[in-house]
């Protein structure tokens, strides 16, 4: 895990930030409390609380440390640049090396006065360092995107598959490549599916299989011991979520493997979908079309601090900062049936439930809150029309369509 750095940018500007009026005291108070708490970058929290604009606070940036600031969108980085920086550090420091000119590096940083990044780059490159300000957000996904391209030339170069990491990291990364959300391993083979296609893509070496099934177990924190019962855990490669299923089969175990994306807003997704009053927003779509996405989507996009949203998933793909996630649990009988009848003892105004459960159960967690469910009908049930205000359609993650259901 990355260790939290604080942004000495914002530290140094924050009360002028008040001074000018962009921000009031008592939010600033409220949402420091709320950095220090979640160890999260002030800056990137006021941006988020919706206090002032991303746009606004680069350009106050700017204006008040005489440092230029860029839009990533409207640059061209040279690529041979990535050597002097390592992923790691980037990824770290949030820096982004753009281009030399003679002895001059051009890096962008989300935090231009963190001088240990500063000095320490300076050590590295042996030549002079221009910062400018960027956005966090696209330093972030830039890093990502480059540096992913780079290290999968990389792995591709070395990848010779004589053991199980090679192996796991070299299908997981062709997979993101390739856009594919879901990878099969069945005994020695190695499969890629999409909606309604599977595809073959290799074998693995037979005295390395029981290695990687092993391999891929521990990283998703299950019991290598267990094989005769279902299994499901989650290990993180870079951004994306890895959800792992075992399940017991006569010719040994069938693993696979759910790749999820990190989830956008629903401003950025440009749903159509009002968040704040209490009803149904059912999500529908076929398989690995991207459901769960577009709910951590929607979830994302509450404000934590003023409502009490829960979730009720057979796994948490992400960690959601303000979000209750309760994962069920069969082998002790926590079910959602269960989970559905007591939730309300939680008082919650925002319930995710992963999969649509009965109606009935459906009217018991609704009762005044805002329920965001799934399901892979491409319809809304008759008994559940009266009850939803939004049904959301999901082809895939670029093809979203809303419906609003409810008139009032």
């Amino acid at each position: 895990m990355v260790d939290y750095i604080s942004n000495k940018t914002i530290e140094k500007l924050k009360h002028d930030l008040v001074r000018e009026g962009l921000v009031s005291v008592e939010d600033l108070a409220r949402v420091e409390e709320l950095s220090v708490k979640n160890k999260q970058n002030l800056a990137q929290l006021l941006i988020e609380e919706k206090l002032i604009s991303e746009e606004a606070f680069l350009k106050f940036i700017q204006d008040n440390l005489h440092i230029p600031y860029v839009n990533l969108e409207d640059y061209s980085l040279d690529e041979k640049c990535l050597d002097f920086i390592s992923a790691e550090d980037a990824r770290k420091y949030k820096i982004l090396p753009l281009f030399k000119i003679e002895n001059t590096l051009t890096i962008a940083m989300a935090d231009p006065l963190d001088l240990f990044a500063l000095n320490n780059l300076i050590k590295c490159v042996s030549c002079q360092i221009e910062p400018i300000i960027c956005s966090e957000r696209l330093v972030l996904e830039y890093i990502d995107k480059f540096y992913f391209h780079k290290e999968l030339e990389k792995e591709n170069e070395v990848s010779d598959w004589t053991n199980e990491q090679t192996i796991i990291n070299s299908v997981i990364s062709q997979a993101i490549q390739d856009g594919i959300f879901e990878i099969i391993f069945e005994e020695l083979s190695v499969k890629f599916r999409k909606p309604g296609i599977i595809q073959e893509k290799g074998s693995v070496p037979r005295l390395l299989a029981p290695l990687m099934v092993s391999h891929l177990k521990n990283m998703a924190g299950l019991d290598v011991a267990v094989v005769d019962v279902p299994q499901l855990g989650k290990f993180k490669h870079g951004d994306i979520t890895c959800v792992v299923s075992a399940f017991p089969c006569t010719k040994g175990e069938r693993i696979t493997v759910k790749l999820y994306k990190p989830p956008k807003t629903v401003k950025e997704l440009q749903l159509d979908v009002n968040i704040d009053e209490p009803g149904i927003i059912l999500i529908a779509g076929p398989e690995l079309s991207g459901k769960s996405f577009v709910a951590y989507s929607i979830l994302n996009s509450l404000d934590s601090s003023k409502k009490n949203i829960m979730t009720l998933e057979s796994i948490a793909k992400y960690d959601l900062n303000g979000v209750t996630q309760c994962e069920m649990n069969e082998a002790v009988g926590f079910n959602i049936e269960k989970a559905l009848k007591f939730v309300n003892f939680q008082s919650p105004d925002v319930v995710y439930i992963e999969e649509i459960p009965s109606v009935d159960l459906l009217r018991i967690a609704k009762a005044g809150k805002l329920i965001i469910t799934e399901t892979s009908e491409v319809s809304v049930p008759e008994s559940l029309k009266k009850m939803v205000n939004y049904m959301v359609f999901v082809e895939n993650i670029d093809e979203i369509t809303v419906t609003e259901l409810r008139i009032s």
